[in-house]
C-alpha cells in the first residue's frame, strides 16, 4: 500500500512536470489506490468482524496482532482469506 500510494504521488508530480494539470492523472492515481487498498479491506477479525487495520478512524499499514473489539489473538486464528 505504501509503495502504491508513493507511486500514484510520483505519476501525479511526473504528469503535472512534464504535461501541466491533468485531471487523468489524479483518477489513474486514485484508482491504483483502491486496487491496492481492497486486500487490506477483507481481512477482518472471525469473530466480531472488526477490520484488523483499522485504529479508530485511522488506517495503518500493518494489522492488529489482537481484536481491538473482542480481543481474539488474531495470530492464531486461522484466516480464510489467506
Amino acid at each position: 500500500m505504501l509503495g502504491v500510494l508513493a507511486l500514484a504521488v510520483l505519476l501525479v508530480l511526473a504528469t503535472d512536470r512534464f504535461y501541466g494539470h491533468s485531471s487523468i492523472a489524479f483518477a489513474a492515481a486514485i484508482i491504483m489506490l483502491i486496487v491496492a487498498n481492497a486486500p487490506m479491506l477483507r481481512f477482518n477479525c472471525p469473530k466480531c468482524g472488526k477490520n484488523a487495520f483499522f485504529r479508530g478512524p485511522l488506517v495503518v499499514p500493518w494489522p492488529n496482532r489482537t481484536c481491538t473489539r473482542c480481543g481474539t489473538d488474531l495470530d492464531q486464528v486461522p484466516s480464510q482469506n489467506r
